[in-house]
């Protein structure tokens, strides 16, 4: 533990995937300063894994330290309410100078921000008013498949994206500015939950033309017609119709995809530049992870949905620096471990006892350790009951209609068939399992199958693996069913 508060980074892109770093081995991925603090002083956990595939749901579980089943927290309008735990509010109760400077999906936003946070940033008026001129040209004609694949391209002056491109560098250059005046008598948090590379896919130079398209891996292209896949992903697939997309189209998203991440890279670089400028960044805990993945191509869609579970989706980035005067052996771990486990390293850095129960575990003794295990198996859930009207995110009226960028997923989400079925990943080092309410259960073999194709949940061969892997999805449920309020209610 740390003989003082230190600094705390949390940086946080939205939907990068986990195997896009240089130092995992990517030949295409461009991303130098990650790989600098990974080889000097930090680790990266090459096998974290959110709790939820999409926005919302991740983030109210990653700040609380509860798997999204705790309160429901399964859709993008059922956000962190005044009751809940939440991290930022922790720490500035703590005394904490918490800085806000990004996207929401937390709390409603009618919440009271000032209990989470000293300073919630906003754009300037130039960003604001290019962010309003962002309009749908880039999109291409109804009828082609261009039409729902989120492509974008490069940015320049005039593209109908330039507004969405142009969004976080505002926060980072808040963020610069904030650790230029870091209070005297405080510890700082700055929060960063940024916009890219969350698509659509555009980027501008250098960033778009930095990517050797030759240099990417092969994509995961779907089983024939999805057989063993759940129906959301073939459902996804046939409205944005991007199966006749040459390949060569597909590397061109991709690697803007990949550009996106290499920006991103950069402007975490330049907020670690402001810290050694300032002189405080062995006094800094650093965090860098994503809320979720992206599909990219994979499985022939786009974009992510609320209950598939691919290592595309649900396998994310996570990089951890604590400060100086904490052990620490800098590279990268295989061990599996969960975005749950941000909150918990955060309070075991600054010495907070929890007043709420979670499910996190500290990651500072693997931290100090390369070889020491963490998890036996890591966990994943969304979707809804057939029913759940409250869940269909109806909420999104621009969304409902066809034509609408999110339409594929949201006109799915509002059926009353197998595709939005409620489901929980069960995932250990070999294997992957799915439980699903209203259509077959997945099993792939990770070792055999890395990709996730061939679905064997009725192979005879893998019974007992079946076996084992049920019997610890009831223990994940039941040691993980609710959490006991640690204050007790005047009886008497």
């Amino acid at each position: 533990m740390a003989t003082k508060q230190p600094h705390i980074i949390i940086f946080n892109p939205d939907q990068w995937r986990g195997d896009v770093m240089g130092h995992l081995g990517n030949p295409a991925a461009v991303t130098p300063n990650l790989d600098k603090m990974v080889e000097q002083d930090g680790v990266s956990f090459e096998q974290a894994f959110c709790q939820n595939p999409v926005c919302t749901p991740s983030r109210c579980s990653f700040m609380s330290g509860w798997y999204p089943h705790i309160k429901g927290n399964r859709t993008i309008f059922h956000m962190m309410q005044p009751e809940d735990p939440v991290l930022l509010r922790t720490l500035k109760e703590q005394g904490y100078f918490v800085w806000w400077g990004g996207k929401n999906d937390l709390i409603p936003n009618d919440a009271n921000f000032d209990e989470y946070c000293d300073v919630k940033y906003t754009p300037n008026q130039d960003t604001k008013k290019l962010m309003a001129a962002m309009n749908d040209d880039w999109r291409g004609d109804p009828d082609s498949p261009d039409y729902y694949s989120f492509y974008g391209g490069k940015v320049e002056e005039g593209h109908g994206l330039e507004g969405f491109a142009n969004y976080d560098w505002d926060y980072i250059h808040g963020a610069i500015e904030q650790i230029k005046n870091v209070p005297e008598d405080q510890p700082l948090c700055i929060y960063l939950p940024l916009m890219y590379p969350h698509p659509p896919y555009v980027v501008e130079e250098p960033w778009f033309s930095m990517i050797d398209r030759e240099k990417l891996p092969e994509r995961v292209k779907p089983p024939e017609n999805f057989e063993g896949k759940p129906s959301m992903l073939k459902g996804i697939a046939d409205i944005q119709n991007m199966e006749s997309w040459p390949e060569e189209k597909w590397d061109e998203l991709r690697a803007t995809y990949y550009g996106m991440c290499a920006r991103v890279d950069h402007q975490f670089g330049l907020v670690m530049d402001a810290l050694k400028e300032a002189g405080i960044y062995d006094d800094t805990a650093v965090f860098f992870f994503s809320d979720h993945g992206d599909y990219t191509g994979d499985f022939n869609i786009v974009e992510k949905n609320q209950n598939t579970f691919e290592d595309s989706l649900t396998r994310v980035p996570f990089v951890v620096k604590p400060p100086a005067d904490i052990p620490a052996k800098p590279g990268k771990r295989e061990a599996l471990v969960e975005l749950i486990d941000f909150p918990a390293t955060v309070e075991d850095i600054v010495g907070i006892e929890p007043g709420h129960t979670h499910f996190g575990k500290s990651l500072l003794p693997i931290i100090a350790e390369e070889n020491r295990e963490h998890r036996d198996a890591v966990f994943s859930e969304g979707g809804r009951l057939q029913g759940e009207k409250h869940c269909m995110e109806l909420e999104a009226t621009d969304q409902q209609k066809p034509g609408a960028l999110y339409y594929p997923r949201l006109s799915l989400q509002r059926s009353e068939g197998p595709e939005h079925t409620k489901a929980v990943m069960c995932r250990t080092k070999d294997y992957k399992y799915v439980h699903r309410l209203y259509e077959e259960d997945e099993l792939y073999d990770l070792n055999k199958d890395p990709q996730e194709v061939h679905n064997r949940i009725n192979d005879p061969s893998l019974t007992d693996v079946l076996t084992e892997l049920k019997e610890r999805l009831l223990t994940f449920h039941l040691s993980t069913s609710d959490v006991v309020r640690h204050k007790p209610d005047a009886r008497f």
